[in-house]
């Protein structure tokens, strides 16, 4: 196995088409498991067989825990690409950022608006031994970069389809 390597510094290059570029696409298959509800009881598995998880509701919502769950996974995958992001900003402006650290937060709960529910979600940056100024500058320019910071603070394309 090759040792992991971050990606180059030129996947910073702006794309000037005019249409979406896709670069990458993850696949996952999630059903419902024992309890036929794939909060309670899933399994969440991508094409590739890396991802393989078993769904749990929290203790918190009544279930039993045991698993991982919606949330957590969200959080994981927000946290990751902010890091990457950040750390793609940080190594093109030259600046070490060894200890890094990004902690998402996600909370899942009750849409004031129609009552039913919805997601917030807290990103905490620890940039050990770089300059406040410069760690600001970096999350700041972060923040625009991320996809996920992107789609959270504006939106994203869905579609939502009924297979045949």
């Amino acid at each position: 196995m090759t040792k992991p390597q971050p990606p180059p510094v030129s996947l910073l290059d702006k794309h000037f088409g005019t249409e979406f570029l896709p670069l990458y696409i993850g696949t996952v298959f999630v059903n419902g498991g024992e309890a036929r509800h794939a909060r309670a009881s899933g399994v969440a598995r991508s094409d590739d067989g890396m991802l393989d998880v078993q769904l749990r509701m929290p203790e918190e919502l009544g279930g039993s825990g045991g698993g991982t769950n919606p949330e957590q996974l969200f959080a994981a995958a927000f946290a990751g690409c902010f890091h990457g992001a950040l750390s793609l900003l940080a190594a093109r402006a030259k600046v070490a950022i060894p200890d890094a650290e990004v902690v998402a937060r996600v909370a899942f709960g009750r849409d004031p608006v129609d009552g039913m529910f919805m997601l917030s979600a807290d990103i905490r940056i620890r940039l050990p031994g770089v300059d406040r100024t410069v760690a600001a500058e970096l999350v700041r320019h972060t923040e625009r970069l991320c996809p996920y910071a992107k789609m959270a603070r504006a939106g994203i394309d869905c579609v939502v389809s009924l297979d045949p």
